[in-house]
């Protein structure tokens, strides 16, 4: 799998939006983020991390931000929200309920004090 805009260009039009979406949010907080992989995933990375990686399964759309203690940072602000589901390490949605731009931002910032730490 290639880059994120090699994988965005194959999607249907309301899953690229979807996850675009998501990338551009990423991309505001941490704005020197590249394209890259995590765990094989098309993904942006920081500081040659994996940062966060968004990808259409059969179902639902995941967001991956490598890190269970980030998407813990998030849950509460998810729960009982329409169409999602939280995992250890993935939040589940569908294009016709996008996940918050707020909660996208807070999960982005933990995931990069994470890889700050490091």
């Amino acid at each position: 799998m290639g880059t994120i805009d090699d994988y965005l260009a194959d999607l249907a039009a309301a899953d690229r939006d979807a996850i675009d979406r998501v990338y551009a949010v990423a991309r505001r907080e941490a704005p020197d983020a590249e394209q890259g992989k995590g765990y094989g995933m098309p993904a942006l990375v920081h500081d040659g991390k994996p940062l966060l990686s968004v990808m259409r399964a059969k179902k639902h759309i995941g967001i991956y931000p490598f890190s269970p203690d980030a998407v813990a940072a998030v849950a509460d602000a998810l729960d009982g929200f329409p169409g999602v589901s939280v995992d250890k390490g993935t939040i589940r949605f569908q294009p016709e309920h996008p996940i918050p731009s707020e909660v996208l931002e807070s999960l982005v910032r933990a995931r990069l004090a994470q890889i700050d730490r490091a």
